[in-house]
């Protein structure tokens, strides 16, 4: 007892219990740092995800090349990817090949091809058919998990399996312009997925807001044919319809009451068109005149096209991009409160008869690189968070991405070709008018002549339509002083009750003379504005091969004029098709510009009907 009673009795200078408490500190805070350094080690600043935290799973491996460079002839390794992740994959090539690489004691040679994800997986599933086995890929890395899914589901055995191995990720938002972004509040408060479908079908909602100015609610959606931000808005039109965002492979989706509405909820969309690209370009081209109001409100969209739209690159086909200043309204990300779906960009090593087991090798050896810290690096460079989720800072300032993510299961493999499979049955239905010319040059050719293929390529585009869209016919010419004619052939009607006179008129067309362009197409989009449809895509498809050569008056800027002030209220999309060398490019681009609407190259007319069916496929 004494002695505790004299241990406790001991005085220490102030000074002792500071020193000691302050070691007692140091030592806890410091075995938190081993600790935290055992299971994330240290790395680049990049490698934190946006909010600073460290991203989840084992460190990264570093790359390990060759310590001396494989042997000529190399090995060519084909790579075949989507559109959006082209200039990732070629920049993952460019690193791959900056260091020695030996397979089988030979160099290797990745070389990389672009196409849409919907095409690219049919071409899978054909094990691409009429192709020399040189020229096929080893790899394919589509932009989501969905496309091999799709593939690998195909009958015929296709050379996919249904998983791959993720190198990137990106999530799918909703884009809108900042100023609209908090005029709705959602700036502060992200929407479900169902309020961001009920808002585009509330059309007025700009006038009801004081925003009168912004004209109508502009929904863009890329075709789920071919992009991947088009098949997870359509498949978050079927989460929200059957009310469960997440839910989707427990639905029975070809259930009729759920078939309806999703319907109804494709009604909000204003139009569609291939790929998100094509809508930040017009996007874009609206913010340079100041006015990018006139052409979107918002769009669905990977959020790495919103880094790359905030920071001046856009690309008006997909392929080739366009850099330039900052816009002046910069786009927002919003990630709907109810989970993303999530582009994992996977890559798969196909298993056709063409890959052997050196180019098998050789494809293994470039994916082991991508998924390296090194290969990590080349991702998050590129606008896109990591395979683990981490994103470089800047990437996430200027693309506004947010912190955290809420993914949204992807669907089974038979759940999401039911969606895609859906899409000519629950799209918004259109309302268009054939505009073709039929000047005298458009026969001043041997052999088959420029109108007989126009002929030819309108017929095939019909089998693109349901038989409750509604589709006319008008052509253009004159001759002399004489007036425009034909004028309208076959009116715009459902085409289960007109197609067979569109196809008989169609061939009966003649050519004429002149080339009254901006006469016919002021007429015709007035025309069609007078008649305009809200549940309806309403446009004109305009198919020309030369310039506005004609003794009738009319001028670009006032028919530019028109067809934005249309736009405005009643838009009537004219997408224009520059159809052989001579057609007059810039001003077919300007009607298409300003009427809200794509124009479309078919300048080589050998062309002409794939281009033309790329269109069509876009309503």
């Amino acid at each position: 007892m004494g002695r505790r009673h004299a241990a406790a009795d001991v005085s220490y200078p102030r000074w002792i219990w500071i020193v000691a408490a302050g070691t007692v500190v140091l030592l806890i805070l410091g075995g938190a740092f081993v600790l935290r350094m055992l299971i994330f080690p240290a790395g680049p600043e990049g490698n934190r995800d946006a909010g600073g935290a460290p991203p989840a799973g084992p460190p990264l491996t570093q790359d390990s090349p060759a310590s001396v460079p494989g042997n000529p002839p190399c090995i060519s390794l084909n790579i075949l990817t989507s559109l959006e992740n082209a200039d990732m994959v070629r920049a993952l090539a460019a690193g791959y090949t900056a260091k020695p690489r030996s397979v089988d004691g030979k160099c290797v040679t990745p070389a990389v091809s672009q196409e849409e994800s919907g095409a690219a997986a049919g071409k899978v599933a054909g094990k691409f058919s009429g192709m020399a086995a040189g020229d096929k890929p080893s790899i394919w890395l589509p932009d989501s998990s969905a496309w091999l899914r799709i593939a690998a589901a195909a009958d015929g055995g296709s050379p996919v399996r249904q998983e791959g191995t993720s190198v990137a990720r990106s999530a799918i938002v909703v884009a809108m312009p900042e100023t609209m972004t908090a005029a709705l509040g959602w700036d502060k408060q992200a929407p479900s997925w169902s309020e961001v479908f009920k808002m585009a079908g509330e059309q007025d909602i700009w006038a009801r807001l004081g925003h009168g100015d912004w004209g109508k609610f502009k929904f863009g959606k890329a075709s789920p044919l071919v992009s991947t931000a088009g098949l997870m808005a359509l498949t978050a039109s079927y989460g929200a319809a059957g009310g469960s965002a997440g839910g989707v492979d427990g639905m029975d989706l070809h259930a009729a009451p759920l078939v309806d509405k999703v319907r109804a909820v494709e009604l909000g969309t204003s139009h569609y068109m291939a790929t998100p690209e094509h809508f930040l370009w017009h996007a874009r081209q609206a913010d340079d005149a100041g006015r990018v109001s006139e052409f979107l409100s918002a769009v669905i969209v990977d959020e790495k096209s919103v880094w790359d739209y905030n920071r001046g690159v856009v690309s008006e086909d997909g392929k080739t991009k366009h850099s330039g200043p900052p816009p002046k309204e910069p786009l927002k990300a919003i990630y709907p409160q109810d989970g993303v779906y999530i582009a994992d960009n996977p890559a798969a090593v196909l298993e056709g008869d063409w890959v052997g087991s050196q180019l098998r090798s050789a494809a293994q050896d470039f994916l082991a690189f991508a998924v390296t810290q090194q290969g990590q690096d080349v991702v998050k460079a590129s606008g896109y968070r990591s395979a683990q989720g981490a994103v470089d800072a800047g990437v996430a300032s200027t693309g506004q991405y947010d912190q955290t993510l809420q993914p949204l299961p992807l669907p089974a493999a038979e759940a999401l070709a039911a969606i895609k499979d859906s899409f000519p049955e629950v799209r918004k239905r259109a309302r268009a008018l054939f505009l073709l010319d039929v000047s005298d040059s458009m026969v001043q050719e041997p052999g088959v002549t420029k109108l007989q293929r126009a002929k030819d390529a309108v017929a095939k585009a019909l089998e693109h339509f349901a038989g409750d869209d509604e589709i006319g016919l008008a052509a253009f010419s004159h001759e002399g002083d004489g007036p425009l004619q034909p004028g309208i052939v076959t009116p715009v009607a459902p085409l289960k009750s007109n197609k067979e006179d569109l196809i008989s008129k169609l061939n009966g067309l003649q050519a004429v003379e002149a080339t009254p362009l901006f006469e016919a197409v002021s007429r015709f989009a007035s025309d069609q504005a007078k008649e305009y449809k809200d549940t309806f895509i309403n446009s004109i498809v305009l198919l020309s091969d030369g310039k506005n050569d004609t003794r009738h008056p009319g001028d670009l800027g006032g028919l530019s004029e028109q067809l934005s002030h249309q736009n405005h209220s009643t838009p009537v999309l004219v997408f224009t098709l520059a159809y052989g060398p001579g057609a007059d490019v810039a001003t077919l681009r300007e009607i298409a510009r300003s009427s809200g609407a794509h124009y479309y190259d078919a300048t080589d007319p050998s062309r002409l009907e794939e281009v033309l069916g790329e269109l069509v496929t876009s309503f």
